[in-house]
């Protein structure tokens, strides 16, 4: 199936010739009110992108009222369907039914389910074989991540419920990828002791999609993941830039909470933090109200005034100027991130653009990469404008550093650490 962009985005049977695919892992990625899911057939570790067969995926909007369920399997077309979902219990076990009633899903030989969790916090730097320590360990950092991690544990104790204790669970953190941050980059300049006490640090997120990004620019030029050094750039609704050097980040955007950084759909990013007083103070509004107003009030849609998202944006930018106003803000901000990332890793030899802005808006990163010449990065107009929702080079031969755009599969990379840590296991 391919959208007007021409990216295949969603292929069934195409890799039938491959060997050694034969672990089925259902990914699970429950958000505050919504559980995605794929069924992917991996060969792990060894798989590269391009590889991992999609069975079916699916998501349940609005659980806890009346949810849109849209389905899809392997040879058939999707299936939609409004039903009460109460909780993550009854849509992990509406899935699971869907899944078994559909035989190309190949449910019935699933290997193991591997879960995105939001926040790992210090403990976890990797993907781990979930058990109750671990389930208690997550719960404990739903303080850090409130509006996911409470998501996140539903949905693993649901599974766990429904599939019992012969199907391995793992679960894949965004914040493990920042654990290698050197501790002058994750440490904030607060009194010492309070932020041990706290453990407020820089933690970063969104790092599977910068850590997929990071492997497929590895394979796409051919070279050892210790020998990459790019900036990557991952632009949606929530967007973050990180810093890679020799494969391991070493600096992110987002910090203790995803509030952190760049300009984003609804988040203000990175702000004066006597703001939050003032606000308060001049207000006559609690701190909470203000939090809100930074989560879900501010950003493109607060500049603009119109739409947090981008498409809108860019379709009246013409006759807008708030709309214009939000866009250059959007690009000035991602545009002085880039520069000083650049200037963390000393050397870079390209740029990764990934996300829904960063995957399909070439206007977009027209505006943020227009006068990088100066670091010998030359934005190639055509190869821009032709790459969207494609993987691509963007920038011109010549360049000394290069751009690329590389569409993020998160579910395939939990995938694949989930069919890895159940491998080692095997008796």
């Amino acid at each position: 199936m391919k959208p007007a962009g021409g990216r295949e985005i969603w292929t069934f049977g195409a890799y039938d010739e491959l060997r050694g695919i034969d672990m089925k892992v259902l990914v699970l990625n429950c958000g505050s009110s919504t559980l995605k899911f794929q069924v992917i057939e991996t060969a792990a570790p060894s798989s590269s992108a391009g590889q991992d067969r999609k069975l079916a995926r699916g998501l349940i909007d609005r659980i806890g009222e009346e949810a849109l369920c849209t389905f899809e399997a392997a040879g058939s077309g999707p299936y939609r369907e409004t039903v009460l979902v109460r909780n993550y219990d009854e849509a992990v076990r509406k899935v699971l039914a869907w899944l078994d009633s559909n035989p190309a899903a190949g449910i019935r030989s699933l290997v193991a389910v591997g879960h995105r969790v939001v926040h790992g916090g210090e403990r976890f730097s990797a993907s781990v074989l979930i058990d109750d320590e671990v389930v208690e360990t997550i719960e404990a950092l739903n303080d850090l991540a409130p509006l996911h991690n409470p998501a996140c544990v539903s949905g693993i104790r649901a599974a766990r419920s429904a599939l019992g204790s012969s199907v391995p669970m793992v679960a894949a953190f965004d914040t493990s990828f920042h654990h290698t941050l050197p501790e002058y980059a994750a440490t904030y300049a607060l009194p010492y002791e309070l932020s041990l006490r706290h453990k407020i640090r820089r933690y970063g997120f969104h790092g599977l999609a910068h850590r997929y990004s990071t492997l497929r620019y590895a394979e796409i030029a051919a070279i050892p993941l210790d020998r990459v050094n790019i900036v990557t750039l991952h632009l949606g609704n929530g967007c973050s830039a990180s810093a890679v050097r020799c494969g391991r980040s070493v600096d992110t955007s987002m910090g203790f909470t995803p509030l952190e950084g760049l300009v984003m759909g609804t988040r203000s990013g990175d702000l004066d933090p006597a703001v939050v007083g003032y606000l308060c103070r001049r207000e006559h509004v609690p701190v909470a109200e203000v939090e809100t107003w930074l989560n879900k009030r501010s950003g493109l849609l607060g500049l603009s005034g119109r739409s947090s998202d981008m498409r809108d944006l860019v379709e009246h930018c013409g006759d807008d100027a708030r709309a214009r106003l939000a866009i250059e803000t959007f690009c000035y901000r991602t545009r002085k991130y880039l520069g000083a990332y650049l200037a963390v890793l000393g050397e870079a030899d390209a740029v990764v653009f990934s996300g829904g802005i960063g995957e399909n808006s070439s206007l977009i990163r027209e505006k943020i990469l227009t006068g990088m010449e100066w670091c010998g990065l030359e934005l190639d107009g055509e190869r821009n404008a032709w790459v969207v929702a494609a993987e691509g080079r963007i920038s011109l031969s010549r360049s000394r550093i290069h751009a690329y755009v590389i569409p993020t599969d998160e579910e395939a990379l939990i995938a694949r650490d989930t069919a890895s840590i159940v491998e080692r296991i095997k008796p």
